[in-house]
């Protein structure tokens, strides 16, 4: 079959030059225009080229179906010169030139060989979509490329990236190539949300409305597998005779070939898809799309330590991508359950799975790959460091990782198979107790949606597909077999538990979970998070869980995935798990160190007692924590306030925290309690400074004010209006200058001969000569018996009366 006349063939002679000139690219072509299928067939007659042609696919339906397409436009099968590899099927032989892979496989590819020896070029399509292994690829591909490979070519192609953002990364002379592409006519109608309505009945109406007035297949977007089975029955109820389509992941090959094509009988099809057939796919006789506008996608959670699927509104960018497949073979139609007005605030562009993922499969590559530090590969956009440090924590904790960040010779184990870290290490324990391969089919069902029907129960999942028949059903089978067979060969057999739920708790230590209450509705993880479970599940019974997958964010996620745990597996298999601790916790309203000694599973408590004999040094730390975030429990706050104020720096709270262990150490050893007498504190702290700032501190902040008649006054540095005395009126008299703390004006707070509040002053003088005249008045009515004299400053001081004052000649 040849070729047909494509788009893209416009632009082929450029890109050919460019790469006959460099050894990197970047293709920009819209939907249609025949890149995925036309490109890596030109590149195979270069003289340059002289082994195979990579071509990266998002999917695995995609990457099939490509090379599919390939193969019938050579008039050939697939796995003669075109082949494709996924993880569940492939077909490709010594003949294949043109090798079209996942994203994953090419990752596994380059770690486990950098050179690509029989490579020529690697293409990465659909490279908008910014899956993990695309950004990883890339990354590595370019560092092979500068260190190994100078003559590997490496072309970006997709229909809506940036390609000069694209140029940059690939070289400051990587040229940008763009296709115009088939532009057919392509009109939208706006349906408008209906909030009120479930997504699945929301589509029902809508697709039936497109069904009823445009003609050609129908291809709908749904976010996932589960509305797309309940749109799929309502829709069967009213068009039964209409062939009504899933196409997903969890669909047979076969299924998703008669998806893809047009129907045998001619009839108009109705085809219901995820976000796999945004990109990549061309669905023969699809005129019309009517999108839900929602995607789902996996987002890692950090604290929790676990990803959850989310359902977002879909990017303008991936709504451009649905409504073109109406558009690809001629004009065509999109129904949007959306309006207009809002479309302008859905986010320009879905966030790299990089920002969102968990990255301890991309740490576990770059450490196999050689690199301790992902920043010095070139990425589109670099990976968190949050997202980095969080595995490289779970990785040290696996075993995987040393401190260095290297792999440890568990961890080459682990790199050694090609599924994600904690999936291998379970099947290496498996492998371990003689069950690798039961290990691996369980591991596959956390993978693999689908296989072994649904429900929470991974082993009763288990079970169902180990009987299951079918072309996917064999190919996980054989999947698993040849990871069980990799990991035997890599591990000594040294175990003997019979439950392949124990191979995945040991790999996923902090899933294991505990029932809380007689319901079996809420759990606690050895990792310290909450999680729910349908009380109605055969698993609500179980008193302990090992959690495979769970939906949802902080408290509360939903247990969607589990196996059961024995009692008895918890005491046998996973004693290494437990620990025995002291606890210390804070009895806040006695002031005391309390300590317990637990044995625990992480944060599951499994008993707990008195610990008669605590660890003293870990006492005395939490003590001198406690004492620290209140000075003020054992030690004068107006110790603090006077040093704060002659400016004594050895005594300020941040300089007595950092040199707690030198005075206030030795006071709380041997304690549980802060009952330190205030005595013995206040010389530890003054023991801290020199005969000088005690001096100091005496002289510039002084611990009283002795009054011209000879009383004695404490000095308030605490307060806002601080230094502050307060002091008896008649004490005053025969005082003319305002007294001075230092250079600051102490403020008098005059009281009455029975001590009650007059005024307060930091300008005696000029209270002498203003306002006593009126306070005089006021005093002399309510103690006729004192001196109120007119000029007090040309008084004698004495609090005495004005007889007891004459009688001892004042």
């Amino acid at each position: 079959m040849s070729a047909p006349d494509l788009p893209i063939h416009a632009v082929l002679p450029e890109l050919l030059a460019a790469l006959r000139a460099r050894n990197a690219a970047v293709l920009v072509a819209p939907p249609g225009a025949g890149k995925t299928t036309a490109v890596a067939p030109a590149l195979i007659d270069e003289e340059w080229f002289s082994g195979q042609v990579i071509v990266t696919s998002p999917r695995r339906v995609a990457a099939r179906a490509a090379a599919e397409r390939m193969a019938q436009m050579l008039g050939e099968k697939p796995g003669e010169t075109v082949g494709y590899m996924t993880r569940l099927d492939s077909k490709v032989s010594a003949r294949t030139r043109i090798l079209v892979v996942t994203e994953a496989i090419l990752v596994n590819r380059l770690v486990d060989d950098p050179e690509l020896p029989g490579v020529s070029a690697l293409l990465f399509d659909e490279a908008h979509e910014r899956h993990l292994d695309s950004d990883l690829g890339l990354a590595l591909a370019l560092e092979t490329q500068d260190v190994l490979r100078e003559d590997l070519r490496v072309l970006v192609m997709s229909a809506t990236i940036d390609g000069a953002r694209f140029g940059r990364l690939l070289g400051d002379d990587a040229p940008v190539i763009e296709s115009e592409g088939k532009a057919y006519p392509l009109r939208i109608e706006w349906l408008g949300a209906s909030p009120d309505k479930r997504i699945e009945d929301a589509m029902t109406a809508a697709i039936l409305t497109a069904w009823r007035q445009e003609e050609g297949d129908v291809l709908a977007f749904l976010p996932g597998v589960g509305e797309i089975g309940r749109t799929r029955e309502r829709l069967g109820e009213r068009l039964p005779d209409v062939p009504i389509l899933p196409l997903h992941g969890q669909v047979e090959p076969a299924d998703q070939r008669a998806a893809i094509q047009r129907d045998p009988d001619g009839r108009r099809r109705i085809v219901l898809a995820t976000a796999i057939a945004e990109t990549s796919l061309t669905l023969d006789g699809v005129s019309v799309v009517v999108d839900s506008g929602l995607s789902r996608h996996a987002e890692f959670d950090r604290a929790a330590g676990t990803s959850h699927l989310v359902t977002v509104r879909a990017s303008q960018a991936a709504a451009d991508q649905r409504a073109g497949r109406a558009a690809r073979q001629g004009p065509g139609v999109a129904y949007r359950l959306w309006e207009r007005g809002g479309h302008a605030g859905r986010p320009a562009y879905a966030p790299p799975e990089i920002a969102i993922a968990d990255l301890v499969p991309l740490l576990l590559d770059l450490a196999k790959w050689g690199s301790t530090d992902p920043a010095s590969l070139r990425w589109l956009d670099a990976p968190p460091d949050a997202s980095l440090q969080s595995a490289r924590n779970r990785l040290e904790k696996l075993g995987a990782l040393d401190a260095e960040g290297k792999l440890t010779a568990f961890g080459k184990k682990v790199a050694s198979l090609p599924l994600d870290p904690a999936g291998a290490a379970a099947i290496l324990y498996g492998a371990q107790a003689g069950m690798a391969e039961q290990v691996a089919r369980l591991v596959l069902l956390l993978q693999e949606r689908g296989l072994g029907g649904r429900g929470e129960d991974l082993l009763a999942r288990l079970q169902r597909s180990n009987g299951e028949r079918g072309a996917r059903a064999e190919a996980s089978r054989k999947l698993a077999a040849r990871w069980a067979k990799a990991a035997e060969q890599s591990i000594e057999r040294r175990g003997d538990f019979d439950s392949p739920a124990v191979a995945l708790a040991l790999a996923m230590p902090d899933n294991i979970a505990r029932r809380r209450g007689s319901s079996g509705e809420h759990w606690i993880s050895a990792g310290g998070r909450g999680f729910v479970l349908d009380p109605a599940s055969s698993l609500a019974r179980a008193e302990w869980l090992v959690i495979g997958d769970a939906q949802g964010q902080a408290k509360g996620a939903r247990i969607t995935a589990a196996a059961e745990l024995l009692p008895t597996d918890i005491d046998r298999h996973l004693e290494r798990l437990i620990e025995k601790r002291s606890v210390l916790n804070w009895n806040e309203a006695e002031r005391r160190v309390e300590a317990r000694q637990e044995r625990a599973l992480g944060a599951i408590t499994l008993a707990s007692g008195p610990d008669q004999s605590p660890d003293a040094k870990a006492v005395t730390e939490m003590l001198m924590d406690k004492a620290l975030e209140n000075l003020a429990a054992i030690l004068p706050e107006e110790l603090i306030a006077r040093a704060r104020f002659a400016g004594i720096g050895a005594l300020a709270p941040d300089a007595l925290a950092e040199n707690a262990e030198m005075w206030l150490q030795p006071l709380l050893k041997g304690r549980r309690d802060l009952a330190v007498g205030r005595g013995r504190a206040v010389d530890a702290v003054l023991g801290m400074i020199d005969w000088d700032d005690r001096q100091k501190l005496d002289r510039l902040a002084p611990r009283e004010f002795v009054s011209p008649a000879g009383t004695h006054h404490a000095i308030d540095y605490t307060g806002d209006d601080a230094p502050s005395a307060e002091v008896r009126v008649q004490a005053l008299f025969g005082l003319e200058r305002h007294p001075l703390v230092g250079d600051t004006p102490l403020l008098l707070k005059l009281t009455s001969p029975a001590g009650r509040p007059i005024q307060s002053t930091r300008d005696l003088p000029g209270f002498w000569r203003g306002s006593w005249a009126d306070v005089r008045k006021d005093m002399k009515g309510r103690y006729p018996k004192h001196r109120w004299p007119e000029e007090p400053w040309t008084e004698k001081p004495s609090s005495k009366t004005r007889n007891a004052f004459q009688k001892g000649g004042g």
